[in-house]
């Protein structure tokens, strides 16, 4: 199912009209309820693109552009990430970044997994420190 979500994004990065398709997670407990949170915190521009709609719409999920970046909130743990993986800390908050897909990034925490992908030509570091503000307010101990 991973996959096929994945496969999802990298389509709709190849920019079709209309919303962008995107296979929403489901969440359940206090990822579901982090990913609420998280919803409104996110922001309405990001590295000089626009939101969008995606399609289905879920509040799970937050597309910039046509499909250049995409947030999927309450995924679930990345297969490749092994226990002993150093995560990149970017403001507080940790990031996996795929080691077969490097458009593939997860913020990780022990409340919520967020899967973030940013097409080529996007500085994913900024990217990244950007969306941390706002997912690190939910996956904090001060989220509460």
């Amino acid at each position: 199912m991973r996959a096929a979500a994945v496969l999802l994004v990298l389509l709709a990065l190849a920019g079709c009209g209309g919303a962008v398709q995107v296979e929403p997670p489901a969440p359940q407990g206090a990822a579901a309820e982090a990913c609420t949170k998280l919803a409104p915190l996110l922001p309405q521009t990001l590295d000089g693109v626009k939101r969008t709609t995606s399609s289905p719409e879920s509040p799970y999920v937050a597309v910039w552009g046509a499909g250049m970046m995409a947030l999927r909130c309450g995924v679930g743990r990345p297969v490749r990430m092994a226990p002993t993986d150093r995560l990149q800390e970017i403001n507080g908050v940790g990031w996996f970044a795929d080691p077969d897909r490097s458009t593939l990034f997860t913020a990780v925490s022990d409340v919520v997994y967020v899967e973030v992908t940013i097409a080529a030509g996007h500085n994913a570091a900024e990217v990244l420190a950007e969306l941390s503000g706002p997912i690190g307010k939910v996956t904090s101990a001060k989220a509460g």
